[in-house]
C-alpha cells in the first residue's frame, strides 16, 4: 500500500508542473480524450488513432503508457518487448451518427447502401474501421462500403466531417456520439452487427518513470478511473 501511495504522489507530481523528464506522457486511442483528461488534465497526453500511436512507439517516441481501442497492437508492442503485459479497462458499441438534422433521412444502417449516399469510415488498420467492416461483414451489409467517399486516420476525424454535415453518416464509437449529443444523430447497429470492442493499458517498456507509468495505469483500473469511463460511456470489464 506505501509503495501505491508513493507511486500515486509522484504521478500528482508529475502533473503539477515539473519539467518534461517528470511528465507521464500517455499514448492513448482518440476515442478516449473526453475520459482521460476528465480522470487526469494535468497528464501530458497525445491522443491519435491507435494504430499510428504503435507506430510511434516503434519508431522511438517517448512514452510512458500506451492506451488503445484495439487488442491488436497493444499485444504485437508486447510480443515485440516494446510494452509490459496489457490489461483490458474498458469496452465501447459502434454506432452510426448522421448530422443534427439528417438531411439524407438515415433512418437504419440498411440505408447506408442507397446509391448516392456519402458514408465515412475509419482506414484499414485503424481500429474503428477495421471494427465498421467487421460488423458490416456480419450483418451481411458490405454492400454499404460501395458507398464510403473517405477513410479516415481515427475516430474523431469520422465524427467531426459528419457533425460538419460533410457526409451523410459514419461509423464511431458509442462514446465519441454522447461527446458530440446535439451535434449529430445516432442510428444503432442490429445486434447481428454488433462486434466486441475492448481497451488494453500497458506501461511501456522504455517509460522514463516507470513507477509514475504504473501508477497512472492502476488510476485507470482503479475506482475513479472506472466512475470517469462510466460517465463518458465506456463499459467496464
Amino acid at each position: 500500500m506505501r509503495l501505491v501511495a508513493s507511486a500515486l504522489g509522484a504521478l500528482a507530481l508529475a502533473g503539477c508542473g515539473g519539467g518534461p523528464d517528470e511528465d507521464v506522457t500517455v499514448f492513448a486511442a482518440a476515442s478516449l480524450t473526453e475520459a482521460f483528461r476528465a480522470l487526469h488534465p494535468a497528464v501530458r497526453f497525445n491522443f491519435a488513432g491507435s494504430d499510428e500511436l504503435a507506430t510511434q512507439i516503434r519508431e522511438g517516441a517517448r512514452a510512458d503508457v500506451y492506451a488503445a481501442a484495439s487488442p491488436r497492437y497493444a499485444a504485437d508492442l508486447h510480443e515485440e518487448g516494446l510494452v509490459e503485459a496489457p490489461r483490458t479497462f474498458a469496452t465501447n458499441r459502434l454506432v452510426v451518427v448522421v448530422p443534427a438534422d439528417n438531411p439524407a433521412g438515415i433512418g437504419s444502417v440498411d440505408e447506408l447502401a442507397t446509391p448516392g449516399t456519402q458514408v465515412l469510415i475509419g482506414g484499414r488498420g485503424v481500429p474503428v474501421g477495421d471494427y465498421a467492416r467487421a460488423a458490416l461483414a456480419s450483418a451481411g451489409l458490405e454492400a454499404v462500403l460501395r458507398n464510403v467517399v473517405s477513410n479516415e486516420e481515427d475516430v474523431r476525424g469520422v465524427l467531426a466531417k459528419v457533425a460538419a454535415g460533410d457526409a451523410d453518416a459514419g461509423f464511431v464509437y458509442a462514446t465519441d456520439a454522447k461527446a458530440a449529443a446535439g451535434r449529430v444523430r445516432v442510428v444503432e447497429l442490429p445486434a447481428a452487427a454488433q462486434v466486441e470492442i475492448r481497451y488494453p493499458i500497458a506501461v511501456v517498456a522504455d517509460a522514463r518513470d516507470a513507477e509514475a507509468a504504473r501508477a497512472f495505469v492502476a488510476l485507470v483500473l482503479g475506482e475513479r478511473g472506472r466512475r470517469a469511463l462510466a460517465r463518458a460511456g465506456f463499459g467496464l470489464p
